[in-house]
Order: C-alpha cells, then sequence, then structure tokens
C-alpha cells in the first residue's frame, strides 16, 4: 500500500553534513565523477535531520541547456545522464531510501523519430555502463512503465539489471521509462476490472489498497518530495495517483546543472515544511511520529 511517510525522519546514525555547501563550478560540463570514486555529492553541503524517504524528479532542461550553448540536443541529454548519476550517488550519501527518475514519458515519442532512437541509445549505454556500479555499491534498480514498445535488446538489458540488483539493500532506485500517470491508472483499474470478471474480487472489496495493488510503485511508499527542474511548474503525467499528498518543489536550474548544492536546497525547503496530510497544525504537533503519515 502507498502510504504517505512521517513527517519526520532523521538521516540514519552515522551520517554527517558538515556547514558550508559550496556550489561546484557548472561551466560548459558537469561533474564527472565516477561512482563510488571521488567526494561524495553532499560531503560539503548542510541538509536537514528531516529527509524525505522518497524523492521523485522529474529531471527537465537538457535540450535547453544544450541549446544555450550551441550544442547537439544530444550533448544536453549526455550531460542529463551525469547529473542524473551523481544524484543518485547524492542520494545513496545522504541516506534517502527511494529515488524516482523519470526518464522517458510516454509523451516523449512524439519527439522527432531520430532523437528518440539517439535518446534510446544512450539509455542501453547508461545501463550497460552503470549497472555494475549501481549494483556493486548496494543500490536496488527497478524500471516503472510500459517497456513493451522498446527494443527486444533494451528490455533484456532491463530485466537483467533487476536481477542482478533485487537483493540489494541499500538505496532503491526506480526509472520511470515509457511511462505515463494516465496509462498507469487505466493499467490498475484493468487488473481490477479482470479481478472482478474472473470472481476473484467483488465490487465493493475495491478499495485504496486494492487499486493501489496494481500500480507501478505498489509497495513503495508514496513520494514525500517532488523535485522538477527546469522551471515549468507542472508534474505533466507523472505519478498522478501517488503525488496525492507529495510536496512539490519547482526550480529554475537546468538539469545538467542540479548538483549537490541544488539538490541540498531543495532537501533543507522540504525539512522546513509542515506536511499535515488534512489534519490541523496542532494535531501535527501533538501526533507520534508513525501516525504522521495518516489522512
Amino acid at each position: 500500500m502507498s502510504e504517505p511517510a512521517p513527517l519526520a525522519r532523521q538521516r540514519p546514525a552515522g551520517l554527517r553534513a558538515p556547514s558550508g555547501c559550496e556550489s561546484g563550478d557548472a561551466g560548459d560540463e558537469p561533474p564527472r565523477e565516477s561512482w563510488g570514486r571521488g567526494r561524495p555529492e553532499l560531503a560539503r553541503c548542510e541538509v536537514p535531520d528531516s529527509l524525505p524517504r522518497h524523492l521523485a524528479i522529474v529531471m527537465d532542461g537538457n535540450g535547453r541547456w544544450a541549446h544555450r550553448r550551441r550544442k547537439p540536443r544530444m550533448e544536453g541529454h549526455r550531460a542529463g545522464a551525469v547529473a542524473a548519476r551523481n544524484c543518485v550517488r547524492a542520494c545513496a550519501d545522504a541516506g534517502i531510501e527511494f529515488l524516482t527518475l523519470f526518464a522517458f514519458s510516454s509523451e516523449n515519442w512524439a519527439r522527432p523519430a531520430g532523437e528518440v532512437s539517439q535518446l534510446l541509445s544512450l539509455f542501453a549505454e547508461v545501463l550497460a555502463r552503470e549497472s555494475g556500479k549501481l549494483a556493486s555499491n548496494g543500490v536496488r534498480l527497478r524500471f516503472i512503465g510500459d517497456r513493451s514498445a522498446f527494443p527486444p535488446s533494451l528490455r533484456e538489458k532491463m530485466d537483467d539489471v533487476e536481477e542482478r540488483t533485487a537483493g540489494n539493500r541499500g538505496l532503491n532506485l526506480v526509472i520511470a521509462a515509457n511511462y505515463g500517470g494516465h496509462w498507469d491508472i487505466l493499467s490498475a483499474a484493468r487488473r481490477i476490472a479482470r479481478a472482478v470478471e474472473r470472481g476473484r474480487m467483488r465490487p465493493e472489496e475495491i478499495d485504496r489498497t486494492a487499486f493501489e495493488s496494481g500500480l507501478a510503485l505498489a509497495g513503495l511508499p508514496s513520494p514525500d518530495l517532488l523535485i522538477r527542474t527546469g522551471g515549468e511548474q507542472r508534474i505533466s503525467n507523472f505519478l498522478l495517483w501517488n503525488l496525492a499528498y507529495t510536496e512539490l518543489y519547482f526550480v529554475e536550474t537546468l538539469w545538467p546543472e542540479f548538483d549537490g548544492a541544488a539538490l541540498a536546497l531543495a532537501l533543507r525547503e522540504f525539512g522546513e515544511r509542515e506536511r499535515r496530510f488534512g489534519r490541523t497544525s496542532e494535531q501535527v504537533a501533538t501526533a507520534p511520529s508513525d501516525a504522521a503519515g495518516a489522512r
């Protein structure tokens, strides 16, 4: 069942973030440190004790980043892949449990065929290059979305990395690929309809728990914080059901420039927000932490 997380989750013991966060110089290229080597992205940043248990990100602005530098759009997507890798590492360092990245939407097929082909090739390339590093660092990787439209070779890579990392107990990394919130809700509704048709469920037994069991994020907590980069202020058909009580954070920074300092700012603002889930501030103040997600 996908439930909101408690209002304040403490950073795991042993993790410290010294003050004096310094933003790196984005320049023309973001940092290109390899996973598991070099300085952690948030090592110089002051992050709050209260962290989102589940962070979701709409990674927007790759094309504009490239355009402003008079580079091909694919250079922006490649820079965005580097930013994604650094973000994964930063979230693992901070102690965030779940990270969901919106990599390719069901609407992205409408882009020029050449760009779509290059995006799929980049997706396969990044999987081949990064999956081993993710696996060795305890990251569990899974994908949500309709895989049927992807080439068989890419689907095999996705299946392989999911299987290889299934037993990992570190950061849970979810990649939304060919995902759309409408598709997700309709898919769950069809599963329920088939169950009723086959006599496995009665209509009166359909409740939130039963419905959420058919969603792409079934078994995972709903996102506590959604970050969207690139200046747009919409969720663009992303996790429509699951974002019902999610805190929204919109930032002008283009995704390839979204570094550890930018992430720390978002986390600090999240830590200062009061999440009431329909209750009053007085109720929140007196509620036990394990009941804070009730609504």
